[in-house]
Order: C-alpha cells, then structure tokens, then sequence
C-alpha cells in the first residue's frame, strides 16, 4: 500500500476510484491491462489520500445533483477499507450532500455500510453491483481466490433485497471451456431470480484480453487448468475478445430465461436506470398534490 496526492476525484461521468490496484486475485481481470497505465505493482494499492478531501469539494460545486458511482476499475471493499474506512467516509458525505450512489463490488463487506446505503436510498436511490461469474464454488475459489465465493454473494444480494435496496448483476467474464455451460449460467439466473435483482448485465459469454491481463491470465489458466493456455492462444491468440463457441445458443437461453424470472435483461435499459437520478423525498411530496 502507498499513498498519493490526487488532483481531482470524480470523472466525467461522476465515477470515482479512491484506491488504485486490487487484492481479489482474479485471474480474468482487466484492470491489469497495461492501456490502464498503473505504474506499479497491482497488488501494490494506491490511496488517494486527499480523496474525500477533493470528494466534498466536487459535490459541494455541483450544480444539479446525479448518481456517484464507484467500483468501475478498483473494487473500493478491499482489506485496506477496513483499516482506513474511506469509503464509508465517501457514503457519509454522498448521504449529507443528498447525491444517489451506485457501487461495483464482489464482496460482501458492502454490508459493512448498509446502514448508510439504506439511508441514502431512502433519500434518493442507491443500487448495487454485484458481479457473479461462476455457479460452481470450486471454480470459483479457482478464478477469484482472494474475494467473497459466489455462495457468499449470493447472501449478500438477498440482504440487500431484504433492505430493499436494488441490486444490479454483471454476469461478466464467462471463461471459454472453464464456465461457458448453461448449468453455470442458468444457475447464476436462478440466484438473480431469488434474489429479486433488477437486471442483470451480460454482454457476451467470453472475456477480454490485451496486453497486460492476458499475460496473467494465461499464467494463471497454465497452472490452474493444465493445457487450457495452449487451447486458449491456439484458438484466440492475442485477440481482444475471446469468446465461447456456445455465444449464440447461450445468450438465447440468458435472454429467455430473463424474461421468463422477470429480470431486466437489457443493458442499454439497466445502465439508463443506474444513471438516472431520483429524489424519493420530492417524488413522495408531488404525489400528495
């Protein structure tokens, strides 16, 4: 872990990443790529140590209020966040500048802040991310050592449902040949389905790969499931996407499968809502009229 000073928090579409570089582990991730221009080691986390600074600089200037969203490189529940609580420091001054808040995780210490989430969603809205790869705990522990087992994501999701609080799932990556069947896929639906999720965001059953998660990737797949890396770079080489041969017929199940559990399925649709502010409060007053 290191520190740095930060110049600015939010970007253009109001996402943050207090911490730069990951602890999960898993072996798929894109963050590592080298286009993202981290200048040291993944596992090395970079804190911003000015970011809640900055952060209440950025809502206190803002003119019309949105939703603030964070996860989208770095996952913000990682260990560290136990130590330095700095996205709870984040939730407190969303919640007292009345911003909607929107958060990408894998792990279940986001219930660490529920008292928080609940009251920001009670004010405005508050949404979830959850991203769920693998049905199977084995191959989970395989492809995600270091976070919360899908099982565990899955308890997470149902109480979150229970403090109605939405919740979005990214069905994202599916590994050709390692989790690209449907018992996987149809198996992670019914949790979603359970769990009462808004939608769930599939963009294809395969992964991306470019220079700088692909060679760790592949290091990751040589050790983890003998010959896999030969398979992989004689079908896909260095292509960006690879995706599973099963795309179509699998993406035909998901979409109807979907439909049929009620489930939000189109990500045009799901991003519309994840970025569209709503003020309860307000909303709530205008109806008594």
């Amino acid at each position: 872990m290191h520190y740095v000073k930060a110049k600015g928090i939010l970007s253009s579409k109001n996402g943050m990443n207090i911490y730069r570089g990951c602890e999960h582990g898993c072996i798929y991730c894109d963050s590592r790529s080298s286009c993202y221009h981290m200048n040291h080691a993944f596992e090395d986390i970079e804190v911003k140590e000015n970011a809640i600074e900055l952060l209440e600089k950025a809502l206190r200037s803002k003119r019309k209020k949105c939703m603030i969203g964070t996860g989208a490189m770095t996952d913000p529940y990682i260990s560290i966040e136990y130590e330095l609580g700095y996205v709870r420091k984040a939730l407190e001054l969303i919640y007292s500048y009345g911003f909607g808040f929107t958060v990408m995780t894998k792990s279940s210490m986001v219930l660490r802040d529920l008292d928080i989430l609940k009251k920001i969603n009670e004010k405005t809205k508050c949404v979830v991310q959850m991203t769920l790869t693998t049905y199977d705990e084995d191959i989970c522990r395989k492809i995600e050592p270091n976070v919360s087992t899908t099982k565990d994501r899955f308890e997470t999701l149902k109480v979150l449902r229970d403090s109605e609080i939405p919740t979005v799932v990214w069905l994202s990556p599916i590994l050709p040949y390692i989790n690209d069947t449907w018992e996987n896929i149809s198996g992670i639906i019914d949790y979603c389905a359970e769990a009462d999720v808004y939608g769930i965001i599939c963009f294809g059953m395969g992964l991306t790969l470019r220079e700088g998660n692909r060679e760790y990737f592949y290091k990751q797949i040589e050790n983890l499931f003998p010959g896999m890396k030969e398979k992989y770079i004689s079908i896909f080489g260095n292509s960006y996407i690879a995706n599973s041969p099963k795309n179509d017929e699998l993406m035909r199940r998901f979409h109807r499968k979907c439909e049929a559990c009620g489930i939000v399925h189109d990500n045009n649709g799901i991003f519309e809502y994840l970025n569209t502010f709503e003020e309860k409060q307000i909303a709530e007053q205008l109806s008594l009229f």
